[in-house]
């Protein structure tokens, strides 16, 4: 899996730092989405699938 996030299309909702706080963060000036790890472990796959389907912004792609 390859995570890529959009910062243009965020609009800092911060769902995914919520579900996934290993993947995900936000900056402390504006709250856009910052990605910590593009290619999280197998474990962590589900979880970031989820953040990717309940983006708000649909800021975040996930490439299997």
């Amino acid at each position: 899996m390859k995570v890529s996030v959009d910062q243009d299309k965020c609009c800092g909702a911060g769902t995914c730092v919520l579900l996934a706080p290993d993947v995900f963060d936000q900056r402390d000036e504006d709250g856009i989405v910052v990605l910590l790890d593009e290619t999280p472990g197998e474990d962590l796959h589900d979880i970031v699938r989820e953040a990717a389907s309940v983006c708000p912004g649909v800021a975040i792609t996930v490439n299997e």
